[in-house]
């Protein structure tokens, strides 16, 4: 198959030929693997479907014309063979390109290193002093929390063979190969393209939250676990080269926590016994990488000489350091074989099992320093000292885990119980009668589950919940999530239901502010909350709040929700300030614009003054995880891009918006969120429009992840959750939910106050300015004439002109950006962006109009063989748009 990323012009340097020699490569294999499987009549029509597509992506009409009616014309079978060939490609030249990023990386001076030496140079330019500077690095806390992975469509098998080439492509740069090992490696390359072309591109049955756990636990495993202590060398290197001191022995910068088996919010699979098992699975996971790298030690710390606290401790051993890290060893076999016991229903040894990440510490400690009072610095800061930062960051758990669900749930829950006490019913309640009720209940000593009492199954499993909860060992888990949380009653209740399961005094119970109106709410729910906490006498020291992103946006459109998350940010900072209360924020961000990713760099140098003090805890979602923190180089990489844009952000304060740029915000959030709902809410055929024009109902079919794409069943825009949301518009190209209201606020704004301010705000504002850069970056991702090819094949008659009105504000919004931006043409600074996106078109386009046909077939009549190809063509898009929910 060929590659038009071989023959492009030469415009962005030299340092993009190896690029696209490899895509090249991989193509041309990928061809051949075609050929002998399906014939060479099969690679022809491939490639004039190709090169149909790269004329028409240059505005030959007649060529798309020829496209669509070829395309149109092949029986279901071959349209399902052609949109495997285009998918795999566009996997393939994903490889590719995260290949090069890597690989061009990996020279003497890193890519990592540099980002973190820059940052230590910025703290200096801003006049920290070294010991500052040593304060600033200690301090940091990156928790990124890894969530389920419902646009994840690549199956684990296909992962790992992906993973193979690029390890394979690594090789092959190698200058010292020989011609022997370069012929192996080059059919080892063939052997695996076969490989991914004769397997099945989806698994068979929708994954359960423990499946989904696991695939967590597998990035850990094959990634992370080597990134962080990778990452921790760099990091100590600059500070080192920075300040002269190194990083503290307990400091844990990097720490990693999993939604994956603990969101329960609209998901019936994940239950207490799920949740239980999670853990369980977290901790045996856990034992077994300390075992593997316990073990090795103990084959390497052959040395002799020992300091006196060692000798002290294993008497007149030869080899003291085997001697304890084979007692070390033996701990945890034994806990090794205690989890697997809980995981298979039997009963374990109570002191085989480890609560306390001290256990382990206490004597690896005792080895490190011994080792470095005799002299062998080296030997202790090698695979010793990796471990010891493998378990600052990793403890016991692995993982933490957050328990989400929502506020609804509890509030049933304590109604049950009131109403079962003669109390009346708690959901009926005001909010001050439910505070005062919860206020008291917390005071008593009375216990508040009535005996002689059996709930209904719902009530049952959110008290279980709270019974898994309080069991657990301290560092286990790391927050306790209130959805759609309204109210401070919704925290208390949880307070509350964990009281009377025996404990959970200390964990951190976060509200969850979703919507534009709980946003806006937001400040005085945690207003009310801090009194109750401070009149009961145990204001926390800290406040923990999550920022929803996701449902904000589909609820009032992409720039109204960044103005209500940056309002309710800087707000909520004062009021905790006032409480004397530090403020955690905890950014519900997924990897798509309208679910508020944009690059890191960026998202967090936009964040309120003040908003990163207590460090960053940020969603990592879906097909990112694998994007951003797939592969131990990627790994590194993120965690340098994240620590030397916090290390920024909190030297080189953001601006506080001047009055007028805030006047201004406020119009235009106005004025967005009412031309996003004049489409999405308040016109009638909406909902209807949004189902033809879009595989959304086709999506469910897919087996991607446990939880349902809907929170009701048959329910409208705002029961849909807001990956499918996003997910369903990106597969048709128009991008709806990533700019609609945007642009034609934006353009109000301009007409009645003209560019003064909006220019001032794009210069001198990180906050804005970033808007309109993932503004641009939605739109270079649009197609409106694969949108309206789409309708002609989709949608009813009566509903065309919503999708040509939405196409005609789209291209007036792509002209008032530009203007914004001071630019003729989309992405004209950024040259290499461009040029990959306009070759990924020229494969993507065609798995978009061969889908179209697949959705109209498949509604006038379904086949298994229509949605098996749909499916592929899904996962092709999904491969060529990068990001997909």
């Amino acid at each position: 198959m060929s590659s038009d990323l071989s023959a492009s012009k030469d415009n962005s340097g030299q340092e993009y030929r190896s690029l696209r020699s490899n895509v090249s490569l991989l193509g041309s294999m990928l061809g051949e693997t075609m050929a002998q499987s399906h014939g060479e009549d099969f690679l022809a029509s491939v490639e004039r479907i190709r090169l149909l597509s790269k004329s028409g992506s240059m505005g030959d009409d007649a060529s798309w014309e020829q496209l669509e009616s070829l395309l149109g014309g092949l029986e279901t079978a071959q349209l399902g063979l052609v949109a495997r060939a285009f998918a795999q490609f566009l996997n393939l030249a994903n490889i590719a390109e995260q290949h090069h990023g890597l690989s061009r990386e990996m020279d003497a001076v890193n890519s990592a290193s540099r980002t973190l030496s820059r940052a230590m140079d910025l703290l200096g330019e801003e006049g920290l002093d070294q010991e500052a500077i040593v304060n600033s690095v200690s301090d940091l806390s990156i928790e990124l929390v890894l969530t389920a992975h419902p646009t994840e469509i690549t199956r684990r098998s296909l992962i790992h063979k992906y993973e193979e080439i690029q390890r394979c492509l690594g090789q092959l740069e190698s200058p010292s190969l020989t011609n022997y090992e370069r012929s192996r490696m080059d059919r080892r390359l063939r052997e695996l393209i076969a490989q991914l072309w004769h397997t099945h591109e989806f698994r068979e049955n929708r994954p359960s939250p423990v499946d989904e756990a696991r695939w967590g636990y597998a990035v850990v495993e094959n990634s992370l676990w080597q990134a962080v202590p990778d990452f921790l060398r760099r990091l100590d290197d600059a500070l080192l080269a920075a300040t002269g001191q190194r990083l503290p022995l307990d400091a844990a910068p990097v720490q990693f926590s999993s939604w994956m088996g603990g969101d329960r919010d609209g998901n019936p699979f994940v239950t207490a016994k799920v949740t239980r098992e999670v853990l369980l699975l977290g901790r045996w996971q856990a034992a077994a990488l300390y075992l593997k790298t316990v073990d090795q030690l103990v084959q390497e710390l052959s040395m002799i000489d020992c300091n006196e606290a060692l000798r002290e401790r294993v008497g007149g051993t030869r080899e003291p350091y085997r001697r304890v890290l084979k007692e070390l060893r033996g701990q945890l076999r034994s806990w090794l074989s205690a989890l697997e016991a809980l995981l298979d229903g039997r009963p374990a040894i109570e002191e085989n099992l480890i609560r306390d990440v001290d256990a382990l510490l206490e004597p690896l400690m005792l080895c490190y320093q011994s080792l470095c009072d005799c002299g062998m610095e080296r030997i202790a800061d090698g695979t010793l000292l990796d471990l010891l930062r493998q378990l600052r960051c990793f403890g016991i758990n692995l993982v933490r885990l957050d328990v989400r669900q929502h506020s609804d749930r509890h509030s049933a829950a304590l109604s049950e119980i009131t109403e079962f006490l003669g109390l009346g019913s708690y959901v009926d309640w005001d909010e001050e009668k439910r505070r005062d009720w919860i206020q008291q209940e917390l005071a008593s000593r009375r216990p508040l589950i009535p005996q002689h009492w059996s709930p209904c199954d719902e009530t049952q499993e959110v008290l279980d919940c709270c019974s898994v909860v309080v069991e657990q060992p301290p560092g286990a888990l790391a927050c306790y999530i209130i959805s759609m949380a309204r109210q401070a009653s919704d925290v208390m209740a949880v307070r509350l239901l964990l009281k009377a399961a025996g404990g959970g005094e200390t964990l951190p119970i976060a509200p969850l502010f979703e919507t534009l109106d709980d946003l806006d709410r937001a400040p005085q729910v945690i207003t009310d909350l801090l009194a109750v906490e401070g009149a009961l006498g145990r204001l926390p020291e800290q406040q923990m709040v999550m920022i929803g992103y996701s449902d904000s946006a589909k609820d009032a459109g992409i720039l109204a929700a960044a103005w209500a998350q940056y309002r309710a940010q800087e707000a909520l900072l004062e009021v905790c300030a006032v409480a004397g209360v530090r403020l955690q924020l905890f950014h519900g961000r997924g990897g798509t614009i309208g679910r508020g990713g944009a690059p890191a760099h960026d998202a967090l140098l936009s964040q309120p003054p003040g908003s990163l003090e207590c460090g960053l805890r940020v969603t990592e979602q879906g097909e990112m995880i694998r994007t951003k923190l797939g592969m131990t180089g990627l790994a590194v990489k993120t965690l340098a891009l994240y620590t030397s844009a916090i290390l920024e952000a909190r030297t080189a304060h953001p601006p506080t918006p001047k009055a007028d740029w805030r006047h201004t915000m406020d119009r235009l959030a106005a004025d967005s969120c009412d031309a996003y709902r004049a489409v999405v809410r308040d016109d009638p055929r909406f909902l209807t429009y949004f189902r033809q024009a879009t595989p959304e109902g086709e999506l469910g079919a897919l087996p991607l992840a446990s939880r349902p794409t809907s929170r009701k069943k048959d329910g409208g825009i705002e029961s849909l959750r807001a990956i499918p949301w996003i997910f369903s518009w990106t597969q048709n190209r128009l991008m709806l939910p990533s700019w609609l209201g945007a642009g034609a606020a934006l353009t109000k704004e301009l007409t009645d106050h003209g560019d003064g301010v909006i220019s001032e705000m794009f210069r001198d504002w990180p906050f804005f300015a970033t808007r309109m850069s993932m503004l641009e970056m939605v739109y270079s991702k649009t197609d409106s004439r694969l949108s309206a090819h789409y309708d002609s094949k989709l949608v009813n008659p009566d509903l065309l002109g919503i999708g040509e009105q939405l196409r005609g504000q789209l291209d007036n919004d792509v002209v008032t950006v530009l203007k914004v931006l001071g630019q003729e043409s989309l992405l004209e600074h950024l040259d290499w962006t461009r040029e990959s996106l306009e070759l990924r078109n020229i494969y993507t386009g065609p798995l978009n109009v061969l889908q179209a046909e697949l959705l109209a077939r498949l509604r006038r009549d379904a086949d298994d063989d229509t949605r098996q190809a749909i499916m592929i063509s899904i996962a092709g898009v999904a491969a060529g748009m990068r990001n997909t929910g």
